[in-house]
């Protein structure tokens, strides 16, 4: 599961500052999360097992809970225009479904269930998951994935790629002009969390290990871990130094919470009251003041003048409704 949801709103249609997202505790779509915790006591031995053995949940439930949210939709069919990452391990390639792609091309329109599933299928926690996509003249493609996270932990460029290739097909949701002219981008991107820098690993001990050790150490996973974090971290560094570039640093706005601790920073400890921790978390995130990452540390820094992230969003939905309006005024004058 990808570690940022990272949304690209170069114009596309927002709701004003006054109406800032409200996070609901849905019990219904707990449901999807306390499964995961059904596994009971088990020594570092038997996890060891486990993890050898196969990965750690069947997501049978899983699956029939986002089937039953999704019925027969496909990515063509989405209100908002969305791109979701996966990586086919046949083929060792990420492939990109979103909205904008599925409308031209019939074999990339796959049903939301599938591309939800695959998506999801983080390696050593869920299976990877196969389906085919028919087109209008009985041609089929197969698709081989599991967790967008693998190639892109952090989508935010992934989305910008995105834009820029819609640009390309002139595509009039977008200003015409170069591509790559990200001046005219705004891009929020929220991340999922990280755990608190606590030297996790150190030289000398990885320096004895085998393969083995690499994969599961101590109920932990260095070598997921590590290529995890350093995909997202180097994302947050590029897209953050490319709007510094361009002199218009504020319009790249990353909100990410990286002191996590406890089950807060787990991947899977999903119960009733971890969930209504994290997004009081995330709750408390709003009114922490902006903060960039610091290329050379990889921490995030408070930064003067910018206020809280609840008044950044603010000023995102202010332009966003602005630019709106004027784009509706533009079509009913023609």
């Amino acid at each position: 599961m990808p570690d940022s949801m990272s949304f690209q709103i170069s114009g596309q249609h927002s709701h004003t500052h006054k109406h800032l997202p409200t996070i609901i505790l849905d019990p219904t779509r707990l449901q999807i999360y306390s499964y995961i915790l059904q596994v009971g006591f088990l020594t570092p031995v038997a996890n060891l097992i486990g993890v050898v053995r196969g990965p750690k949940y069947n997501g049978s439930f899983l699956h029939d809970k986002i089937k039953s949210l999704t019925h027969d939709v496909t990515i063509a069919d989405t209100v908002t225009n969305i791109i979701v990452p996966t990586f086919d391990v046949k083929y060792l390639q990420p492939i990109i479904f979103s909205t904008y792609e599925a409308k031209n091309e019939p074999l990339k329109n796959a049903h939301l269930s599938d591309i939800c599933i695959s998506t999801s299928a983080a390696p050593t926690y869920f299976p990877a998951h196969f389906f085919k996509t028919s087109g209008p003249s009985s041609e089929s493609r197969e698709f081989h994935l599991i967790d967008g996270g693998v190639a892109a932990n952090n989508p935010t460029m992934v989305a910008m790629s995105m834009i820029s290739k819609e640009v390309l097909r002139q595509n009039l949701d977008f200003k015409l002009g170069k591509p790559a002219d990200y001046k005219h981008y705004l891009v929020i991107s929220i991340g999922t969390g990280t755990a608190k820098m606590a030297e996790k690993y150190t030289a000398p001990a990885c320096a004895k290990w085998g393969v083995l050790r690499w994969l599961y150490d101590g109920g932990f996973t260095p070598l997921i871990d590590i290529f995890t974090h350093a995909s997202a971290d180097m994302v947050d560094i590029h897209a953050s130094v490319l709007f510094q570039s361009l002199c218009c640093e504020k319009s790249y706005l990353r909100i990410q919470d990286d002191s996590l601790v406890g089950h807060t920073s787990s991947v899977d400890i999903a119960t009733k009251e971890n969930m209504e921790a994290l997004i009081g978390i995330g709750k408390d995130l709003l009114k922490k003041p902006v903060a960039r990452v610091n290329i050379d540390t990889g921490v995030y820094e408070t930064v003067d003048g910018e206020g809280t992230n609840e008044e950044a969003l603010a000023r995102f939905a202010k332009k966003l409704s602005d630019e709106r309006r004027l784009r509706k005024n533009n079509h009913n004058s023609y």
